[in-house]
């Protein structure tokens, strides 16, 4: 038996230890990014993991068009990149919100009417009720503040050199207590339509007038997040986001119109997540004169009429929002999602919570994972009696395939919140077929150059420049089908497409870093010249032909790298 060698031309311990590498760290990821440093498992979607579905009841009765712009922002807050598996429908002028592994909570937490404001604070006062004749401001104790900073001031130069981070920067997280209402707040206007309901309790988001202001109970949380009638064009009453501090408002200077983006980071040097808001440059040139007009005073951050951050301004802000405080990544995600799809269009009050049961989609995941199975023997099968000895570098090609999946779909579930649903299962058993057609293009291309009077060693590398361009080929067509059905398609379909995308690309990878290098290495090997053992045959219906007989039967056709 002739001694296995390196391939001329190829080093195949870097093709296998890039894969390795690879390998390595998609499962140190798995293992230690976890909760609690807990193993990562996939995510499960609605039918294989149950959840919450709760339906949606507008406030207001919807106008044309109203019901299906707020359906279409809901889906996009829920699912993220597309891939969370969530179900938004509407079910006459209601609309139905099913979150695997949701709860009433959580759901209603989607329907949020998401319109953030930028208002200056022209008082403040402790959350509880006040005798209305003297509310006197207190010391506020912030809930949420922009990220802390006990360094002095910047100049405004120095605020302007990091994005993102400026406006934290310019900002006590600690604000003082205001100074006695000034004449602006004297001199507010009446209550109108939205002011203090008729049982005399002002809301949150009330028109502001003295008396509201000082019976406004904030440890109420019935008395906090009106958001349907915070008017922007209005001073009004508002609580903080824990009921501590109540505010009276300027008019919005900054609205959520104004805002181009927002996304969720992790700070690296204090490890907590904050959500980064950027604006349109409309938008941009309102936030800088806001700030420039408040030098030494408060300036809160209102999302639906609750006040998530006032803190105070030190300098001008020529840059990004940086909202900090206690949030943990899944919520930092959420606040970013849904500032930036935008403002609902109705103001909705969750209603009918149902639990919703995997027990269908478990049985249905059965039924698919047994004909998949029953699918992927009929291919290992097929190998083994076609390739005979190659059809195990097939099954190995498969297990690495099927190893990286499973990493792929628990990190995915991490980052991208990709649930996996019985759509996206099927797309990986189709995929299967799709990484067994790159084997059998291999093979099959090796099989003619054989046969066409090369030693099986020499025939190796020209059968893989032949069949990779091919191989290539078949995959780009299933790629751009998985793309085009993503963007074309809502609900499992997408699942469905993002699996086969996925699984076509770790294709890939596995015929490049895996397959090809293995039988390039095998060639090296005596009995790969057996026709008994590999099924591959010479000219003459025999052996292949090795040493100077396959160099006088070799075409002499060059072959080069495509």
């Amino acid at each position: 038996m002739a001694r296995p060698g390196a391939p001329r031309g190829l080093h195949v311990g870097r093709y296998l230890g890039a894969l390795a590498a690879i390998l390595v760290l998609l499962y140190a990821i798995v293992a230690f990014a976890g909760p609690g440093s807990k193993m990562l498992s996939p995510k499960l979607g609605l039918d294989l993991q149950g959840g919450a579905s709760v339906i949606l009841t507008p406030k207001t009765t919807p106008k044309s068009g109203q019901l299906q712009t707020a359906v279409d922002i809901i889906n996009r807050r829920v699912n993220g990149a597309g891939v969370a598996e969530a179900e938004v429908v509407t079910q006459g002028n209601n609309i139905v919100v099913s979150v695997p592994g949701g709860n009433r909570e959580s759901v209603a937490r989607l329907a949020t009417t998401a319109q953030l404001r930028f208002r200056q604070v022209l008082q403040n006062a402790a959350g509880n009720p006040a005798v209305p004749a003297s509310p006197q401001p207190s010391a506020p104790t912030v809930s949420t503040t922009l990220q802390p900073s006990a360094k002095p001031a910047p100049s405004p130069t120095a605020s302007k050199k990091a994005s993102g981070r400026a406006l934290s920067s310019a900002l006590l997280a600690a604000p003082t207590p205001s100074p006695t209402p000034s004449a602006s707040a004297t001199a507010s206007p009446s209550p109108t339509a939205s002011g203090a309901p008729q049982d005399g309790s002002p809301h949150t988001g009330d028109v502001y007038t003295p008396q509201g202001f000082a019976l406004l109970d904030c440890s109420k949380k019935e008395n906090r997040g009106g958001g349907a009638d915070d008017n922007p064009d209005a001073q009004i009453i508002a609580c903080s986001e824990d009921g501590s501090e109540k505010f009276q408002l300027d008019v919005a200077k900054v609205r959520g119109n104004d805002v181009k983006g927002a996304s969720a980071q992790r700070d690296q040097q204090l490890g907590e997540w904050q959500v980064i808001v950027s604006f349109t440059g409309k938008g941009q040139n309102k936030f800088t004169d806001l700030t420039a007009a408040t030098i030494g005073k408060r300036v809160a951050i209102v999302l639906d009429a609750v006040v998530i951050s006032a803190p105070t301004i030190q300098t001008r802000i020529d840059s990004d929002a940086q909202i900090t405080g206690s949030f943990t990544r899944s919520s930092a995600a959420n606040l970013a999602n849904t500032l930036k799809y935008g403002a609902l269009p109705l103001s909705f009050n969750p209603g009918q919570t149902q639990t919703v049961s995997p027990t269908l989609g478990r049985d249905q995941l059965h039924s698919g994972l047994l004909a998949g199975g029953i699918g992927l023997i009929a291919v290992v099968i097929y190998s083994l009696l076609y390739y005979r000895m190659l059809g195990f570098v097939t099954i190995a090609s498969l297990v690495m395939s099927g190893l990286l999946v499973y990493a792929s779909i628990c990190v995915l579930g991490k980052q991208i919140g990709f649930a996996l649903s019985l759509a996206g299962i099927a797309g990986f058993i189709v995929a299967v077929g799709i990484t067994a057609d790159s084997f059998v293009v291999f093979f099959e291309r090796l099989k003619d150059e054989i046969k066409e009077g090369r030693t099986p060693r020499s025939a190796v590398d020209r059968a893989w420049v032949r069949a990779r361009r091919t191989i290539l080929s078949a995959d780009t067509v299933s790629f751009l089908a998985a793309i085009i059905l993503y963007f074309v398609s809502v609900g499992g379909v997408r699942g469905f497409a993002f699996t086969l995308g996925l699984s076509t690309l770790l294709d890939v990878v596995v015929v490049f870093l895996f397959t090809r290098p293995l039988i390039s290495w095998l060639s090296h090997f005596a009995w790969f010249s057996n026709h008994r053992l590999t099924g591959f045959y010479g000219p003459d219906g025999g052996a292949p032909l090795t040493g100077s007989a396959a160099r006088r039967n070799a075409p002499t056709t060059p072959v080069t790298e495509a």
